[in-house]
């Protein structure tokens, strides 16, 4: 199972991430998730959004650069190692982990971490035979 998150390229300068929202939300998109890494000029925005499309069109008609990229979501265990089992289980397959952040959804709900591998399949059939759920796009943009 996959879902889907936005990338969007993003000068590093007072306002546009304000910009780049009130675009999102005057289309009614719910953000779900947010990370940026930077340089001293750019960034990179990730969003995990309610309805990708609608927002690639939205940040691209505010005279953004975006794409949409497909992201696997897996649910982890709040106790210590957690993620160290995660990071292992993919080096010991032969996964590499090009980025990870974190979602929490709610608080009653297991946190999750949204990665980009390089090993999309692999890694999300080795997950959910090692038990560790992958949440699919329906539940992760449900709001």
């Amino acid at each position: 199972m996959r879902a889907k998150q936005l990338s969007v390229f993003i000068e590093n300068k007072k306002g546009h991430i304000a910009s780049l929202a009130l675009a999102i939300k005057n289309m009614g998109i719910d953000i779900r998730a947010i990370s940026v890494f930077d340089t001293n000029e750019f960034g990179i925005l990730r969003l995990v959004v309610d309805d990708p499309e609608a927002a690639l069109t939205a940040v691209r008609e505010a005279g953004y650069a975006a794409k949409i990229s497909e992201i696997l979501a897996a649910e982890i265990a709040d106790k210590p190692g957690a993620l160290y089992e995660i990071f292992q289980l993919c080096d010991d397959n032969d996964i590499n982990i090009e980025y990870i952040y974190s979602f929490v959804m709610k608080s009653d709900v297991k946190p999750l971490i949204i990665m980009k591998v390089d090993k999309m399949d692999e890694a999300s059939e080795l997950f959910e035979s090692k038990g560790i759920r992958v949440v699919g796009a329906e539940e992760l943009y449900a709001k």
